[in-house]
């Protein structure tokens, strides 16, 4: 019995990957529970011990001072010890699953599509537990089937009646784990992922740097005939990839962030992280993107505000300026160095935020803005007074008739 008794430790150690010893501390706390329903008929208020050996597999029951032989425990004492096992036994799996996969957090893993719900998507995690992917932490491009093998990122692992497997196809880890997968010279830490920014879906930039002048960080990440990355983009479903050159000079970064768009000149606000970015007119479109993508994956990946501008729009908005008697070519460049790109930009601020800029006073900062306010007013004024006087001067039958243009062309 006792060879029975250990073999059938060692199988649910093997096939279930619980610990021994735990197994016998089980049935320890299985043979107490059913030793004290004996002990309150036998011997009321005695002291109930259990040893068993580990190795032999003997175990021996003590109600006080008395040992228990194994018959006496009967029907009760089998079924009771049978249900704690086994209550014992699933805690211990599920402690398992939350422990293997709490040290996965922040990491990949592979799974098949097993279930397709309203709010999340299902993997099944190599037969040990369930993965969900609510649906905000997928990307637009994920469509997936039944049965289909995908990789998620690990977010989250948390007890919440069981262990509960949040996955992500949205956030940036899982750009940087498959490049980890992709490319040895990431993994053996030759290459380095200084940042990632990502629109799951859409982009990802990733600025990468090479610890070995032999190794070219792009190039080995892109792979002969762009092997490597193409695979990283078949698993994110067609998103595009750049991949950026990290650079200490942080001019030099911004200007590989940017890419593909040219940039002539970049002016830095150190102590606020700002960047002036100087592209010319033909290259203005290609610097911002596609509704602002570009420039604005550009600020994430370098950690700095970003501002793109063109030579032609500067040099507009500098003769703009110069139209006021009180702003001369010195003041103009500085104002427009500041973003303040229009007249009506300056008639919006206050004296006190514009006295802050180099060589403006408060009282040039208030007499910079009554004169915008007034130059503002005059350009507005006229189409105003002017669409008075017209609707004045008509019959009333003549302006119903324009009106009933106005709504047909409509």
């Amino acid at each position: 019995m006792n060879k029975e008794f250990l073999t059938v430790l060692e199988q649910l150690e093997r096939e279930r990957g619980l610990d021994k010893n735990l197994l016998i501390e089980a049935v320890k706390q299985a043979l107490i529970v059913a030793a004290k329903k004996i002990a309150k008929i036998t011997a009321p208020g005695a002291e109930v011990k259990v040893d068993i050996d580990p190795v032999k597999g003997d175990i021996k029951v003590w109600v006080g001072e008395n040992e228990v032989v194994s018959r006496e425990f009967g029907r009760i004492a089998a079924q009771t010890a049978r249900q704690v096992i086994i209550q014992k036994i699933r805690e211990a799996e599920k402690d398992n699953v939350y422990n293997e996969f709490k040290g996965k957090e922040g990491d990949i893993i592979g799974g098949i599509v097993y279930r397709l719900e309203k709010k999340a998507v299902i993997l099944d995690l190599l037969g040990k537990a369930e993965g969900i992917v609510p649906h905000s932490f997928l990307s637009p491009m994920d469509r997936f089937r039944l049965g289909e093998r995908v990789k998620a990122f690990v977010y989250e692992v948390k007890k919440d009646k069981g262990t509960q497997i949040i996955l992500s196809r949205k956030h940036e880890g899982l750009v940087k784990k498959l490049f980890e997968l992709e490319v040895p010279e990431i993994f053996e830490g030759i290459v380095e992922v200084k940042s990632i920014a990502r629109e799951a879906g859409e982009r990802t930039k990733i600025a990468v740097f090479s610890k070995d002048e032999k190794v070219d960080a792009v190039g080995a990440c892109v792979g002969i005939r762009g092997s490597r990355v193409k695979n990283i983009i078949e698993e994110l479903r067609g998103e595009k990839i750049d991949i950026v050159r990290y650079n200490s000079d942080i001019k030099e970064f911004i200007k590989a962030a940017i890419a593909p768009a040219v940039v002539s000149r970049i002016e830095l606000d150190r102590d606020n992280k700002r960047a002036k970015v100087l592209v010319a007119g033909d290259q203005l479109s290609i610097a911002i993107g596609k509704k602002g993508q570009n420039v604005r994956l550009a600020s994430r990946l370098v950690g700095w505000e970003i501002d793109v501008r063109s030579k032609e729009a500067i040099e507009e908005e500098v003769k703009a300026m110069l139209k006021l008697k009180s702003v001369g070519k010195k003041i103009s460049a500085v104002l427009v160095e500041a973003g303040y790109g229009s007249i009506m930009a300056l008639a919006r601020t206050s004296p006190a935020k514009l006295s802050e800029l180099k060589g403006i006073g408060k009282k040039k900062a208030t007499q910079i803005i009554e004169e915008a306010k007034h130059t503002s007013s005059q350009k507005e004024e006229p189409k105003i007074v002017q669409n008075e006087q017209s609707l004045e001067k008509k019959p009333e039958g003549e302006a119903k008739a324009e009106d009933g243009e106005v709504n047909e062309n409509l």
